[in-house]
């Protein structure tokens, strides 16, 4: 069966919005009919070989739709069920699912190497992050799909495939925010926007928004920012200014450069913590001299998909969603179509707006 989606045929060409043919499901696995997906700075990293998957792929990570059909052995969802797409499942069985680390499972991306469908021509296509979500239809494995959570709707829940549990989770599991603590978050993007929320409701007294873009101040604000600050050469004592010169308890680095992760770190307090989320490129070099290290007492650690299990966490995000305290619609600056993935992508270098959610 033909659907529309946005293929990326090499690293760095242009995305291309054409039919593809897509296989009905086999066994263990599920078709889906996408109501939207976000686009999501980690595609851009795709298309231009920050990160590394085979091509030429659909892109598109974050997304939930409706069931269309199930392959045989598929019992946990039917057609008709609405699901939120996981772009990393856990296998259970690895090292670090053994330790109960499923963010960092051995395997979650496996499935980008398949073939899961072929352009007119005959061209075998990947799945970028396993998922394909940039379709107007797509088959994943069964494990990458889960129950949209009830009070959710489902346009609305494609956000929580990606930048919700990741800002979310930057905050509550790796940085571990505590009540009455100062935290900066860097970068108003997606996943800013969700840990600006997280922040709020893990009771920080004091949220500081850091952005190259004074137009985010507003999309900052409404998130739960108490200050903003426009980034600069300056940002970390600014930072510090706004804190009593002590700095930041937690800050939590959303864009992945080298720049702002040296920023983010130099805005803690002694004994701060820094939580990188930002996928930044290999030239992005990092330097601290071990003086410093000792001096500052200092924590900085990765976070990978907010350090987040899926399963466990869709059920309390949604908790939080129906109970008012964080909002979906206000991580959405423009609603696109397919058609529009192209020029979000623009936005995305230019480094505008918070999330473009795709409405199919």
């Amino acid at each position: 069966m033909a659907v529309r989606a946005a293929v990326l045929p090499a690293v760095g060409s242009p995305l291309e919005i054409t039919g593809i043919e897509l296989p009905d499901p086999g066994p263990g696995q599920v078709r889906v009919r996408l109501a939207a997906a976000g686009v999501c700075h980690s595609d851009l990293s795709l298309s231009d070989g920050t990160m590394r998957v085979p091509v030429p792929a659909v892109l598109g990570h974050e997304g939930a739709g409706t069931v269309v059909a199930v392959g045989e052995g598929v019992t946990h969802v039917a057609p008709g069920d609405g699901v939120v797409l996981n772009w990393a499942p856990s296998c259970g069985a690895c090292h670090a699912c053994s330790l109960g680390e499923v963010w960092l499972c051995a395997k979650a991306l496996s499935g980008t190497g398949d073939v899961y469908a072929r352009t007119a021509g005959g061209t075998d296509l990947h799945p970028g992050l396993n998922v394909a979500a940039f379709a107007e239809e797509t088959v994943v494995s069964a494990a990458c799909v889960l129950p949209v959570p009830d009070g959710v709707p489902l346009t609305d829940a494609a956000l929580l495939g990606c930048a919700v549990l990741t800002g979310y989770g930057a905050v509550h599991h790796s940085a571990r925010v505590r009540q009455g603590e100062t935290v900066a978050v860097f970068g108003v993007g997606g996943v800013g926007l969700s840990a600006l929320q997280a922040a709020r409701i893990a009771g920080a007294s004091q949220i500081v928004a850091v952005d190259v873009s004074p137009e985010k101040e507003e999309l900052a604000r409404a998130a739960g920012a108490t200050d903003y600050v426009v980034a600069s050469g300056t940002t970390a004592r600014d930072i510090r200014g706004l804190t009593g010169k002590q700095g930041v308890d937690v800050a939590v680095e959303c864009a992945g450069r080298a720049v702002s992760i040296r920023a983010a770190w130099d805005s803690t307090r002694r004994g701060g913590r820094t939580t990188v989320v930002g996928i930044g490129g290999k030239d992005q070099q990092v330097t601290f001299n071990a003086l410093e290290i000792f001096h500052w007492g200092r924590t900085l650690s990765g976070c990978v998909y907010g350090n987040s299990d899926p399963a466990v966490d869709l059920p309390v995000l949604a908790g939080h969603i129906r109970a008012g305290r964080l909002d979906l619609g206000a991580l959405v600056t423009e609603r696109i179509s397919l058609d529009g993935i192209p020029a979000a992508f623009e936005n995305m270098l230019a480094g505008k707006g918070g999330r473009a959610l795709v409405v199919f």
